[in-house]
C-alpha cells in the first residue's frame, strides 16, 4: 500500500482504472491534460520562468515578429482579401499573437483586414488572452473549439500545439504487438503493455521491423486534427504554419515525456500538475493535412526558417537601440531560437496552403 500522497487526478484515474480497468496512453495524456476539474491546462499559467516551460514566443518578440512577416506574404499570395480569419491554435499567453499583430503594422492593409480567433480549450488560459491582447486595433473573438471558428478565407499559426495532442503507444512483443497502458500496482500507476495482441492493421509500415521491446507512437487525435484544418484550408482558401518539435521523419521510438518547473520528470509524476507531450512526426502529420486537401512545404528547421524570415536582421536593428546589457540578452534570445545546440534543429516548420497558392517563401528550393 503506498503511502506517497497523490494528486487529485491520480486518485480519480486509479479509482477509473481500478473500477474498469487499465487505460491507453492516449487516454491518460487527454485527461492528464484535459480533465474538466484536474487537468493540467484547465488551470493556471503553465508558461514562462514561474511556470513549467518556456516557448519560443515567451523567448523573443523576434518569433512573433518573423511570423508576421511570413503571413503578411501569404496574405497577399491569396489576393490580399479584405478580411480574413487570423486563427491561433493553443495560444498560450497570447505573446506570439501580440508580436505578430505589431509586426503586421508595418503594412496597414493586411493589418486592417484581420479578425483574430484564438483557439483554446483552457478557460483559464483564455482569460490570460484577453489581457495580453486587450487594446490591439483589431477584433479578437475566443473559442474553446477549432469547430467554433467562422468560415472565411484563412491564415492559421499553430507553435508548440500538436505536441501537447495526446498519443497512442505500441510495443513489439514477442508475439506481436500491444497497446502501451497505464494500469495500478498498489496504489500506484504503472505503465506495462497490455495483454491483448494487435491487428497488424492497427501497425504502421514503417514500424513493422522494429525489434522486440521497442514503441511506436501514433498520433490519431493530431492526424484528425490535420485533417479538418486541412479541410478548412480547402473550403475556404488560405493558408497555415506550423511550428513545433520532433522529427522529419516517421521512426520507432519513445519520445512521450513529461516537465515539471522546467525539468523532465517520469510521464507518471504528478498526474495533473506536469506537462505531457511527445515530438510531432511530421512525416505523417503532412500526409494527414494532405488528406484534407491541402499542398504541404517543408518541413524546415526553425533555424532555416527564422533567418530566411529576416530574424539576424531584425536583431541587427533592434541591438543598434538597445544598451550594452539588452544587446547582450538579445543575442542570448535569438540564440536560442536558432542554435543547433537549443531549439534551432530540434523545432521544425511546415507550411500548409491552398493547392490554388503556390509554394510559400521559404519553403520552396530556393528557401
Amino acid at each position: 500500500m503506498s503511502t506517497k500522497k497523490h494528486t487529485p487526478l491520480e486518485d480519480k484515474l486509479i479509482g477509473q482504472i481500478k473500477k474498469d480497468g487499465p487505460i491507453s496512453v492516449e487516454t491518460y495524456m487527454n485527461a492528464c491534460l484535459g480533465d474538466a476539474e484536474y487537468g493540467y491546462y484547465m488551470h493556471g499559467d503553465p508558461f514562462g520562468r514561474g511556470g513549467d516551460f518556456t516557448t519560443a514566443p515567451e523567448v523573443s518578440q523576434m518569433f512573433g515578429e518573423a511570423i508576421g512577416v511570413w503571413f503578411a506574404t501569404a496574405w497577399q499570395m491569396m489576393g490580399k482579401p479584405k478580411k480574413f480569419n487570423l486563427i491561433e491554435l493553443g495560444p498560450g499567453r497570447g505573446t506570439l499573437m501580440a508580436d505578430l499583430l505589431r509586426a503586421a503594422n508595418v503594412l496597414p492593409e493586411f493589418a486592417e483586414a484581420i479578425e483574430v480567433h484564438m483557439v483554446d480549450m483552457s478557460p483559464a488560459l483564455r482569460q490570460v488572452q484577453g489581457k495580453t491582447l486587450d487594446g490591439v486595433p483589431v477584433h479578437v473573438r475566443f473559442h474553446q473549439r477549432f469547430e467554433q471558428v467562422p468560415a472565411a478565407p484563412s491564415l492559421i499559426v499553430a507553435n508548440e500545439f500538436f505536441d501537447a495532442l495526446p498519443i497512442r503507444q505500441i510495443v513489439k512483443g514477442e508475439d506481436g504487438w500491444h497497446e502501451r497502458v497505464v494500469d495500478v500496482v498498489d496504489d500506484e500507476l504503472v505503465l506495462r503493455a497490455s495483454d491483448d495482441v494487435l491487428s497488424m492493421a492497427e501497425v504502421p509500415l514503417w514500424a513493422r521491423a522494429a525489434k522486440v521491446g521497442e514503441i511506436a507512437e501514433l498520433a490519431p487525435a493530431r492526424n484528425d486534427m490535420a485533417r479538418q484544418i486541412g479541410t478548412f484550408i480547402r473550403r475556404n482558401g488560405g493558408a497555415g504554419l506550423i511550428i513545433d518539435y520532433g522529427h522529419a521523419l516517421s521512426f520507432v521510438g519513445d519520445t512521450f515525456q513529461a516537465v515539471r518547473k522546467h525539468k523532465f520528470v517520469d510521464v507518471l509524476h504528478r498526474p495533473g500538475e506536469s506537462d505531457l507531450t511527445s515530438h510531432v512526426d511530421f512525416e505523417e502529420l503532412a500526409l494527414a493535412f494532405k488528406d484534407g486537401g491541402v499542398d504541404v512545404h517543408g518541413p524546415r528547421t526553425q533555424q532555416a526558417f527564422l533567418l530566411a524570415m529576416g530574424l539576424q536582421e531584425r536583431l541587427d536593428m533592434l541591438k543598434k537601440k538597445a544598451p550594452a546589457r539588452a544587446r547582450i540578452m538579445l543575442g542570448k534570445q535569438a540564440d536560442r531560437l536558432v542554435s543547433e545546440k537549443q531549439m534551432g534543429h530540434l523545432f521544425k516548420a511546415i507550411a500548409i496552403t491552398d493547392p490554388s497558392l503556390g509554394v510559400p517563401h521559404p519553403f520552396g528550393p530556393a528557401g
